[in-house]
């Protein structure tokens, strides 16, 4: 079993995210609102443990 590098960086509302390879993805998170730039992909956090997440 392979050990694998990884590791993420946060400077205010932006999260980086790296891999043995380099920079794999980021992302922003404002309030209850998230984007990845790997997936594109919008989230939003709702009341209690509910969450929406775009298809």
């Amino acid at each position: 079993m392979p050990i694998r590098f990884r590791k993420r960086t946060s400077f205010g509302p932006l999260k980086f995210n790296f891999t043995q390879s380099g920079m794999s993805s980021w992302g922003m998170k404002i309030g209850p609102w998230s984007w990845n730039s790997r997936t594109k992909k919008n989230s939003i956090d709702l009341p209690g443990p509910l969450s929406w997440r775009q298809r």
